[in-house]
């Protein structure tokens, strides 16, 4: 254990020398795989942040039911009662004295409504749903048919629309971050190609001398490994500063619309998985190389 130990930290002491002895073209490497990672995780992000400004889109729908002109006391208390079987959200009464105050509080609306000889609207029920779309649907058809139901209202269409958006752009981040993470793989390859072609005699040398493939492939592996890994630190670097230039605009943008809104950063298990990921790909990118190219070398 102790030896494996030891061959293993042997390895990725060679592979940070060989990193540290070009300074240069680490850097180069790593702003392309730092950018690489980044690019998809803003884009990511960006969704998860847009879902969290809009809200979840079922606690946005008001479900509006209104009651026939006929309903009485009793009826009323029927109606809430299903409504609040249900189970979809929040339930509020809304008389139709007060439905007709805040119509007539609404700019150029007092006017129009002074001369109704008697109040137009019914009394309603508003229910602040918390639900997908479909069981809202559902719930809209089981509301019409509950007893002195007059109509129910419920607006779905952009809340389909957003669903739909949300799920398009997640499956664009999706494929960008596939053909980047093939691009990460495609750097390592190319740059473990070329540690192997200039340590080509410390190799030749070191099969003679009896060394084994993995003592051989080793410092390379953790190189691709350790490159993958910094240039996930270099993404998260990166998506952190964007995130911090954009907090104030957004912010500001919120308050136009009379809300208050932070973006959010990436939480430690993003860092992670922009760390791990990183590691991993390099690892790959590494392996492949060094699987061709040791081979050519005979």
């Amino acid at each position: 254990m102790t030896s494996w130990f030891s061959q293993h930290l042997a390895g990725l002491q060679d592979a940070w020398r060989r990193l540290v002895a070009s300074p240069l073209n680490t850097a180069l490497s790593l702003l392309v795989i730092g950018i690489s990672l980044a690019l998809p995780a803003a884009g990511w992000l960006f969704i998860d942040n847009l879902r969290l400004a809009v809200g979840n889109t079922g606690s946005l729908q008001q479900v509006s039911v209104f009651l026939a002109d006929d309903a009485d006391a009793a009826a009323i208390a029927e109606v809430e009662r299903g409504l609040r079987q249900a189970k979809l959200g929040s339930v509020r009464f809304v008389p139709r004295d007060e439905a007709l105050q805040a119509l007539q509080a609404r700019e150029g609306m007092a006017d129009l409504t002074a001369g109704l000889p008697r109040n137009p609207l019914p009394d309603a029920f508003v229910v602040e749903a918390d639900a997908s779309p479909e069981a809202l649907e559902a719930a809209v058809k089981a509301f019409a048919e509950l007893p002195k139901v007059d109509d129910v209202h419920l607006d779905s269409a952009w809340m389909r629309r957003f669903d739909a958006f949300l799920h398009v752009a997640r499956l664009v981040v999706a494929l960008i971050g596939g053909v980047f993470a093939a691009g990460l793989v495609a750097v390592t390859f190319n740059t473990i190609r070329l540690q192997i072609l200039a340590h080509a005699e410390e190799i030749e040398v070191a099969r003679l001398i009896g060394a084994a493939d993995d003592f051989i492939r080793r410092p390379f592996q953790y190189y691709g490994a350790l490159q993958g890994a910094l240039g996930g630190l270099l993404a998260v670097a990166l998506v952190t500063a964007g995130g911090l230039l954009l907090a104030d605009p957004v912010a500001g943008l919120a308050a136009l619309y009379g809300g208050s809104f932070s973006l959010h950063g990436l939480v430690p298990l993003e860092i992670a998985a922009l760390v791990g990921g990183g590691a991993l790909l390099g690892w790959i990118g590494a392996q492949i190389s060094v699987l061709i190219h040791l081979r050519r070398l005979g």
